[in-house]
């Protein structure tokens, strides 16, 4: 009172800053002026300074271009210079006054200079957004508003004054005050427009950019930005340029190389700690504490494989989560607003004699809490959806480059299944907890709150809820410490299941030929079916779980209601306690219902995380085992000195003692017995081999032919050119040399022909063809050629020996070091060495060879012996002169003849279907595209799925679900008959019969849940069983064609990310779906039956509601099946990579490949975030309705709240309340 009079004076009465009785307690609400004038025009400005600070931090990080001063800038400079004239105005108006000897009150002076002041910060954030390139901004957006609704409360104060006053009477001040919220409601309107783009900006300029960028606040907070796809998706079909390209902040560029310094520094802090406490453990220490911590340091470093890659993901995305985290408890703070308002609707209905503006008035604050509560947790939907493709990307990244430098051991610790989970399953696993981990600690608090509540209204009886939670808590612990069991039992063999898919699937031609597809159909169906098990086994239980959620809550309302009533007579349960209580409860039921699973999704997540930590911690090659030396005074082109090398630092050397000086320009032959370390001399000359002593130097370029050939899917000119321009006249030559004209006359498309993944429409000789012309095109000066000549028939070698390899082919002035068995061009080459035992026996030309007679001499004899008795051995080439023959068995010549190479090339051939030599002859392709379904899921796929489970179990599920939301609805009828229950002598009569049959209707629909959760579930696993089963009987049983045009990647996807949904996602989506529909149709029922009218509003809404699901359904269901084709190429482009990535690192030509996966992994993102923004869209715009069902129905129960009892009115608004709920649950994805 003394600060209000202090303020305000004496003016007409007691100046206290509030009057209640003259703002609640009448029939006409009006605030005081001292409350008007100060605390009401304070409450903006106290908001704009407090978020000035942060903003203006923000603002000057946030450096986006300028903007030109446009006509929406200058017309908020025009109207905020009046409005600082005015309130300025106002304040010299007063003084004159006081002058004048007229009494003015501080708060004449303090209020119009406090907003004056806080509009000339709003000018100069304005201009300070234009020179960042703000378009939209939502800080002041805010501030405007909030003024807005203060100079309506202080307009309708003088217009009050007026009617009752006239308006003569201190008309400076109407005038003011009229003047002030016209200036302040155009001020509100061009806030809500959106200002010219910004120039010099750092973005991407790309017209195509997204249009989230360019949207206003408005547009942003309800996405109602992208409502411009959904209409283009629902009119027509959509392709990947119909989307915007990658935000410059999400694409791989940004986000892995991010990820790989974070990771570097990360885990490079870690390997000191690591080092640092090997060393203490080395050093004589006293016991006690330095012993504890040396200790303690140890384990840590043992069972903390995972913290430098979590402390990386903390590093790179913790900010933006810890955001995301301050939207959703600001969303929980209007979450439990709800039920106090709720409390006080219901007393403003039992009171008849209460003001009807208050019914009014609480009915549109239940619709603005509940709008609020919305746009919060859709935003962290939102931010939690676009944190976690960051966080894929950057995995996708890390995996991918750590591919390209895994040492041999570590290539043996993973295989491409393994890491096709990792970048899939796992990373989804990881993104499931960015939402999900805050539950596990905002849970216990929600569940706290509510607690304190229900004590509020029914005093210790809130203590038995208490215990019936913590007894039944351990149960739920105990289901999801098993389910989880099982679920890591399920991944298990989802692995092996992956491993030996893919292997099946990269040797099929050899299955097929051999007749094995059952036997192999059988091994994956034994181990698919031990997968089943585990996932029938989980979901029994995750149906137990559910249940028990669900009965928890119906237990504690059941007890907690029991002891209310049972231990005092005069406990009546009334319209207020039951249902707001059953409000708070429900509340209590999301929160324990989301924390086991929250508990769920980080012990998955944490298992995820050490496969993934695990990968990423394996062995690498040691970049110094082998180094390039371009620099002139290097005679040699290759040089080894007392070289010993292992595969992995666990296996013994298998080279020894090498030395070897290549010069340049020669040509070397490395022979030997087979294992005698020819291969493993070329992988140490290209540094893949552990260096265990001495080192390697390479002079210039190299280019390397390994002994399996490695084909890229795609044409034979770009497998060929490697990622080098096109020269058609060495291209020609090349290919001419390397005997590849005839095959390509062959082709359907010439050298424009597609081939298939792991080149499975290729011959042996075929693809070693294509990986000498590879390596031949490079223009290398060092080619290491590991036995290219032993896939090829005898002509065709020698052909490619004369024109490539030997003294007069193409490489005649190259290093080259060639590995061969064919003895019969070893008289032609420069040197030769002869390993046995990864030891160098010999060293020397062909002739000083034979003349030591040494072991060299003894494999020639035993070489040409076992050719002697092979008719079919490699034919003489070139000079055979000094050559060891037996017996009676002269060397034989034959010229080479054009035609004889054709015949020889042509017996290596696989013809082409006719079928596919028609389609691909136009474009050159093999592979076919995945094909993407436009739309709505057909008729025909549902009801394969609902033939595939059995249609009797589905019209078990229809009719389980309808009796079970019938006694859930009859549970609730009832508990309104009770409330409603008249009171006699301060008791309620029939107490015991009431809580009975409320019990029993809650335990025989905890019943009903089990039953229809289970079945939909357990359905699910028998659907999926089956579809595996054509799945696999399809794929196993197609003609090797289709092998040849599909890529491994698309049917790993089928089989793996696809298999999962159909496993897990579907099932849960269809449980939640039917939930849905059957919640919705009871909610509905509810309020129609306790107020008939608000049928007339429900009817529209459920057609806004059908709208909005067309235009979702039509376009989300495209964007979902361009995602699932968009995925299958990342896993082909790594599966690749696996296979080839020595060639890749001996062409030097890395990061080539890349900023390939870059580019996957950007247009999988590029179709992911419109998926993800859909949902957000959908999510939001339902929930509004929800909100505005709630609205009507509590406006229908004011007008009828005299034919409406409290107890029917809490039924009907605790039902409405449930309504965005649902919609929650359908639309999370």
């Amino acid at each position: 009172m003394g600060a209000g009079t202090a303020l305000c004076g004496q003016r007409d009465g007691p100046a206290a800053p509030w009057g209640w009785n003259q703002t609640w307690h009448t029939n006409i609400p009006a605030l005081t002026w001292c409350f008007d004038s100060s605390i009401i025009a304070w409450i903006p400005c106290a908001y704009l300074w407090i978020c000035f600070p942060f903003y203006y931090w923000y603002l000057r990080h946030r450096n986006k271009g300028y903007i030109r001063m446009s006509h929406i800038f200058k017309a908020k400079m025009v109207l905020g210079f009046i409005l600082v004239i005015l309130c300025f105005s106002t304040v010299f108006f007063m003084v004159w006054e006081k002058s004048q000897g007229v009494p003015r009150t501080p708060a004449f002076f303090i209020s119009p200079a406090v907003v004056g002041i806080t509009t000339v910060l709003a000018l100069f954030l304005t201009q300070a957004e234009r020179m960042m390139g703000i378009q939209s901004s939502g800080v002041l957006l805010i501030y405007w508003l909030l003024s807005f609704v203060a100079a309506l409360v202080m307009f309708s104060s003088k217009i009050q004054h007026a009617l009752e006053r006239g308006f003569l009477e201190d008309h400076f001040h109407h005038v003011t005050t009229y003047l002030y919220a016209g200036l302040v409601l155009g001020e509100l309107v061009l806030f809500c427009l959106v200002d010219h783009p910004p120039f010099f900006s750092k973005a991407d300029n790309n017209p195509n950019q997204c249009p989230e960028a360019s949207s206003s606040f408005l547009s942003k907070i309800t996405y109602w930005w992208f409502s411009g796809l959904l209409w283009k998706g629902s009119q027509q079909p959509l392709g990947v340029d119909d989307l915007w390209p990658v935000r410059k902040q999400d694409s791989s560029e940004e986000i892995v190389a991010w990820a790989e310094r974070e990771w570097k520094k990360c885990h490079s802090r870690t390997q000191q700690k690591m080092e640092s406490a090997t060393f203490k453990k080395g050093q004589k220490t006293e016991p006690g504490i330095t012993e504890a911590e040396e200790t303690e340091a140890l384990l840590q470093s043992k069972h903390s494989q995972s913290r430098p890659l979590l402390r990386m993901f903390w590093s790179m995305f913790g900010t933006y989560f810890l955001l995301s985290t301050v939207c959703l408890v600001i969303c929980d703070v209007f979450l439990f607003s709800t039920p106090k308002v709720l409390s006080l609707f219901l007393k403003f209905i039992e009171d008849q004699a209460a003001p009807s503006w208050l019914g009014y008035f609480y009915a549109f604050s239940m619709f603005l809490l509940g709008c609020l509560q919305t746009l919060f947790e859709q935003r962290y939907m939102y931010m939690c959806l676009v944190l976690g493709l960051r966080l894929r990307t950057a995995v996708t990244g890390l995996v991918y480059r750590k591919i390209l430098v895994m040492s041999n051991a570590s290539r043996k610790a993973a295989t491409t299944g393994e890491i096709v989970n990792l970048v899939s399953v796992d990373v989804q696993k990881l993104m499931d907890l960015i939402i999900y981990f805050n539950g596990t600690w905002l849970a216990p608090i929600r569940i706290i709150i509510c607690f304190v509540f229900l004590w509020q209204l029914l005093g210790p009886s809130a203590l038995t809820a208490i215990a019936v939670f913590l007894f039944l808590l351990p149960l739920n612990f105990v289901i999801t410490k098993k389910r989880s069991q099982f679920q890591e039992t399920q991944m298990k063999h989802k692995d092996e299941r992956a491993k030996l898919t893919n292997e099946i699937l990269s040797n099929i031609k050899v299955i097929k030929l051999y007749g094995w597809e059952k036997t192999f159909m059988e091994k994956v169906l034994g181990i698919r079916k031990q997968e089943l098990q585990a996932l029938k086994r989980s979901q029994i239980l995750f149906s137990a779980s559910l249940v028990s959620f669900h009965s928890s809550t119906f237990l504690i309302t059941f007890v907690m209601f029991a002891v209310y009533t049972l231990v005092d007579n005069t406990h009546v349960l009334d319209a207020e306690k039951a249902f707001v209580s059953l409000t708070l409860i429900n509340i209590l039921n999301t929160a324990h219902s989301f924390l086991p699973f929250s508990i769920n999704a980080a012990v998955q997540a944490k298992v995820s995380l050490n496969r993934l930590a695990a990968f990423l911690n394996l062995e690498e090659l040691n970049p110094e085992s082998s180094s390039r030396n371009t620099s002139g005074c290097v005679q040699a082109s290759i040089t080894i000195r007392n070289g010993t090398f292992c595969w992995s630092k666990e296996t013994s050397p298998c080279l020894r003692s090498i030395d070897l000086s290549v010069p340049q320009g020669s040509l070397l032959a490395v022979v030997g017995q087979v294992g005698a370390g020819k291969s493993s001399l070329l992988a140490a000359v290209l540094g893949e081999l552990e260096a265990t002593d001495g080192c390697v130097t390479v002079k210039d370029t190299a280019a390397y032919v390994p002994q399996q050939a490695w084909v890229l899917n795609a044409s034979v000119e770009d497998n060929i050119l490697f990622g080098k321009e096109m020269d058609e006249t060495w291209f020609n030559r090349v290919t001419e040399a390397c005997a590849l004209h005839p095959d390509l006359e062959t082709f359907p498309a010439g050298q424009k022909s597609e081939i298939g993944e792991k080149g499975i429409n290729l011959s042996g000789g075929q693809k070693q063809r294509v990986n000498l012309a590879r390596a031949v095109y490079q223009k290398a000066s060092i080619y290491l050629l590991d036995d290219p000549l032993s896939a090829v028939d005898a002509h065709v070698g020698q052909h490619i020996f004369e024109h490539v390899l030997g003294p007069s082919g193409l490489l005649k002035d190259k290093t080259r070091v060639l590995v061969t068995h064919t003895i019969n061009i070893l008289p032609q080459v420069d040197n030769i060495i002869f390993l046995v035992d990864g030891m160098i026996s010999e060293t020397g030309s062909y002739q000083e060879l034979l003349e030591r007679n040494g072991a060299f001499a003894d494999f020639l004899r035993s070489h040409v012996t076992a050719e002697e008795k092979t008719p079919a051995g490699f034919a003489a080439m070139g000079n055979t002169k000094g050559i060891i023959t037996t017996g009676n068995c002269p060397s034989q010549e034959k010229p080479l003849s054009g035609d004889s190479v054709k015949s020889a090339v042509g017996r290596e051939t696989i013809p082409v279907s006719p079928d596919c030599t028609g389609a691909a002859a136009s474009r050159g392709g093999l592979t076919k595209a995945e094909r993407t379904q436009h739309g709505r899921v057909g008729a025909g796929a549902l009801g394969a799925y609902v033939r595939a489970a059995g249609r009797a179990l589905w019209v078990c599920v229809l009719l389980s679900f309808s009796c079970q939301q019938a006694l859930a609805f009859s549970r609730g009828y009832w508990l309104s008959l009770w409330a409603d229950e008249p009171v006699h002598n301060g008791t309620q009569q029939h107490t015991e019969l009431r809580l009975t049959v409320f019990g029993a209707l809650g335990a025989v629909q905890a019943l009903g849940r089990f039953a229809c959760t289970a079945a939909v579930l357990l359905g699910g696993v028998l659907a999926s069983h089956q579809l595996f089963l054509q799945l696999l009987s399809n794929v196993m049983r197609s003609p090797m064609l289709f092998f040849e045009q599909t890529p491994i990647g698309h049917l790993l996807n089928r089989f793996s990310r696809d298999m999962d949904a159909v496993d897990s996602v579907i099932p849960d989506k269809l449980k939640s779906m039917l939930g849905f529909l059957f919640n919705l149709l009871e909610i509905y029922l509810v309020i129609v039956v306790a107020t008939p009218w608000a049928a007339m509003a429900i009817v529209p809404l459920t057609v806004l509601y059908a709208a909005f699901q067309h235009f979702y359904v039509s376009t989300s269901c495209q964007l979902r099946h361009m995602e699932a084709a968009s995925r299958s190429p990342i896993y082909s482009h790594i599966s690749e990579t696996f296979q080839g990535s020595s060639v890749i690192r001996a062409y030097k030509d890395q990061q080539r490949f890349i900023s390939k996966s870059n580019f996957l992994v950007d247009e999988n993102q590029r179709i992911c975030f419109p998926g993800a923004v859909a949902d957000r869209w959908l999510a939001t715009n339902l929930e509004f309705l929800g909100n505005g069902i709630v609205l009507f129905a509590a406006l229908f129960a004011v007008v009828g709240r005299t034919q409406l009892s409290p107890g029917t009115a809490g039924f009907s608004l605790s039902y409405a309340l449930q309504m965005p709920f649902p919609t929650k649950s359908c639309c999370h994805c």
